[in-house]
């Protein structure tokens, strides 16, 4: 049992995230995309007069590529999170929209600690340590309290977890819509940083012993250690599952912003037309052809028509005459 806990499950795990993630971004990259349909909310790029919005409403691929940095590294429309807020009775008929950064502060704090979180842990994987890892680890555990030293992001992702989770307890409404796979998604993020923590802080392991067992990991030639402890297994089960089920929730957002199309896309409507690849050649009745068919009965309602002799000039014939449309014509549909 300890083999198959501490050397199976991590591979199987490790095969279900990277082949789901690869189906979603393969399904995501596959997808056809006819129209520019970014999401925009600022002027877009017209007269000369007129100042566009290089950021909300880019024209550019210089442009997209600010805006999904921002939108992927600050949160930047998160930041600009509104709610409905209290109204006086009989002073305001009208909706009130109040600010509300609680929810992008919360989020950066939670995604930005787990990102150094990740850092931290590549020196379990990669040998020699890699600089950057060395790097994030020293400046993480900077204030140096207590013994081994506190990390700043391993307080900051737990004050950040419990609000998140918080939130969507106390709000009737986001709690009516909240799915279960939503508190599937926080209860294994819970896990696997409650585990982190207690294992770090509380139930001592061997890193030496863990360190060259992920190296067997990461090398594919695996050994499990003499005595894991319940307290490693625990934390190696819980991100076991967390990377089985991620391409499978919504935190696979993580991938799938960067091939949004409301978001990686130029607003250039207005400057070059975009052709629909889908457009098939079809058959298609002109207005001189329709009034030729129709003639005699709208001269009967007295409606006007635009020749009164029923002969028309033919503009694919380079010239010429005719008269009623050709006997044999393929129906339309």
């Amino acid at each position: 049992m300890p083999t198959v806990l501490l050397i199976a499950v991590p591979y199987v795990a490790a095969v279900l995230f990277l082949g789901g993630l690869a189906w979603r971004v393969w399904t995501w990259a596959a997808t056809p995309e006819p129209f520019r349909i970014p999401t925009t909310t600022g002027q877009q790029r017209s007269l000369a007069g007129i100042a566009p919005s290089r950021v909300e409403s880019p024209s550019t691929t210089a442009g997209v590529v600010g805006r999904m940095l921002l939108e992927g590294l600050l949160f930047r429309s998160l930041f600009r999170n509104v709610a409905s807020g209290p109204t006086a009775a009989g002073t305001c008929p009208d909706p009130v929209f109040l600010e509300r950064k609680a929810l992008w502060l919360g989020a950066m704090a939670f995604h930005w600690s787990l990102l150094v979180i990740v850092v931290r842990h590549l020196g379990l994987f990669v040998e020699p340590i890699p600089r950057v890892a060395s790097f994030v680890a020293s400046v993480d555990g900077f204030f140096q309290v207590g013994s081994p030293s506190w990390y700043a992001t391993d307080v900051i992702v737990i004050v950040a977890l419990g609000y998140l989770l918080f939130r969507r307890v106390r709000d009737p409404l986001l709690r009516y819509l909240t799915l279960p796979a939503d508190y599937l998604a926080l209860a294994v993020l819970i896990a696997v940083v409650g585990s982190g923590v207690v294992l770090r802080y509380v139930a001592r392991t061997d890193l030496i012993a863990v360190r060259q067992y992920t190296l067997g990991l990461a090398a594919l030639a695996p050994t499990a250690p003499a005595s894991p402890g319940a307290g490693f297994v625990l934390h190696l089960l819980s991100v076991s599952v967390l990377l089985a089920i991620l391409p499978f929730t919504k935190m696979v957002h993580a991938a799938g912003m960067w091939l949004s199309p409301t978001r990686n896309q130029a607003n250039d409507g207005r400057r070059r037309r975009h052709v629909n690849p889908w457009n098939a050649p079809a058959p298609f009745h002109t207005y001189e052809e329709w009034e030729d068919e129709f003639r005699e009965k709208l001269q009967a309602a007295g409606l006007p028509i635009e020749r009164e002799d029923g002969r028309f000039q033919n503009p694919q014939a380079g010239g010429g005459e005719r008269g009623a449309p050709p006997a044999a014509q393929a129906p339309l549909t």
